[in-house]
């Protein structure tokens, strides 16, 4: 591609809130900005901007930034904007990348630019996380802004002036319980700085000679990205939506809460956009699904999956409606299809020592991720309004198509462990 130039450079904050991606339009040439995770800005002149592919614009700035060829698969072009009026070109982590391939990248601006969104997702709750989750991830935010943790320092002081650069904002207002007793002059740490301050004591530093670790923060880069990877909705892609909430008091009020879709690779959340926390978890193979989008209507997404009232097994059918209905149902549709057409993951080598002898047992299997009493990322299905049939009810019989196996058709039906209609049983009344 002919024209094709520029220097990464940062953004003030009035122009951040003012972001668009074509500066100038003339006959044949265009200056194109694309944005990277931490607000820094690629500008691009570009020759016949109309016939420019998404592809040669993607090499283009990989070309400006030297990335290497894994640049390709971990990234994408991402239009985004509130209203689609003024859409800003951001170069954002590929929700297609498998995790296991991430971690075996070495290059380490591929690695910083992963670690830039992925931070930005944590501070901006877009990522809820337990307290715990947040002052591991913090510590490592200030092993890379601060360097190594000095004791005997005045760390604390600084930890205080650029908090929300550490936590989530949320985590850092007044009056939240966690900071409070840092207002006072020479008041002791709160208990959340407290432990953002010995998190940051325990950040492991890489073997090697001291100029060696001091050059690189590849390993760190890296530990934020594992640390990440816990969370079982990174790399998603968020969607806006809304969802009824249960009816409550004397006049049975319900209205509705805004949430966050979050969809992976690996499956769907609603996230509850004021609270912070995860409303509902489910796999691929816990769900089945499908979308409406009726002429006088609102645009819905259907989730149905297993659960139970007052004991009893039902069909649980939960409604978001969604103007982006349609292409959260592609998107879920996409990547089942992409689950099922990869290639099984490699096994992971083993870092820690020599292969395993012929003959030997296998080694015990990983124990998941501690999952906390409370936890953000635990499903709260008392949140939610869902309708619980286990059969076809008054209240679902216009939504198509009919279920076969579940209500709906579309669904991981050849995974094991898939969804399945729950059967009606003499005992429960009939609607």
């Amino acid at each position: 591609m002919d024209g094709t130039e520029g220097n990464a450079g940062h953004l003030g904050p009035a122009e951040r809130s003012h972001r668009s991606s074509v500066s100038s339009v003339g006959t044949r040439a265009a200056d194109v900005l694309v944005y990277l995770a931490d607000d820094t800005v690629v500008p691009l002149a570009v020759e016949n901007l109309p016939s420019l592919s998404a592809h040669e614009l993607h090499r283009a700035v990989r070309e400006v930034l030297q990335l290497p060829d894994i640049a390709l698969d971990a990234f994408a072009l991402w239009l985004v904007s509130p209203l689609l009026d003024e859409p800003s070109l951001q170069f954002r982590r590929n929700v297609f990348f498998p995790k296991r391939r991430e971690l075996q990248i070495h290059d380490e601006e591929v690695l910083r630019l992963l670690y830039e969104e992925a931070k930005g997702n944590v501070l901006a709750a877009r990522y809820p996380c337990d307290v715990e989750d947040c002052e591991a991830l913090g510590a490592l935010v200030c092993r890379v802004q601060l360097g190594p943790y000095q004791p005997g320092q005045p760390t604390a002081c600084t930890l205080r002036e650029k908090l929300d650069s550490f936590l989530p904002a949320h985590l850092c207002k007044r009056g939240h319980g966690l900071f409070a007793a840092l207002r006072g002059r020479g008041a002791k740490a709160g208990t959340g700085e407290q432990g953002l301050l010995n998190a940051y004591g325990q950040v492991k530093e890489a073997v090697g000679s001291d100029s060696e670790r001091g050059a690189s923060l590849s390993p760190h880069y890296r530990a934020y990205l594992l640390k990440s990877h816990e969370l079982p909705f990174y790399g998603c892609a968020f969607f806006h939506g809304e969802v009824d909430k249960p009816a409550q008091g004397f006049l049975h009020r319900g209205g509705r809460k805004p949430v966050a879709v979050a969809i992976s690779l690996e499956g769907v959340h609603v996230i509850d956009s004021r609270e912070k926390h995860v409303l509902l978890g489910l796999r691929f193979q816990e769900l089945s699904w499908d979308h409406t989008s009726p002429e006088e209507e609102e645009s819905v997404l259907w989730l149905e999956f297993d659960g139970d009232n007052e004991g009893t097994p039902v069909n649980k059918l939960l409604k978001i409606y969604s103007k982006q209905a349609e292409l959260m149902s592609s998107l879920i549709e996409y990547c089942i299809e992409l689950n099922q057409t990869s290639e099984p993951a490699a096994p992971q080598e083993n870092v820690s020592g020599p292969p395993a002898a012929a003959g030997s047992p296998p080694p015990p299997a990983q124990r998941p991720p501690l999952r906390r009493q409370g936890s953000v990322v635990c499903s709260r299905l008392q949140h939610l309004s869902t309708i619980d049939y286990v059969e076809e009810g008054q209240q679902i019989k216009r939504v198509k198509p009919k279920r076969t196996t579940s209500f709906f058709s579309r669904q991981l039906s050849t995974a094991q462990g898939s969804y399945t209609v729950v059967q009606p049983t003499d005992s429960l009344e009939q609607g």
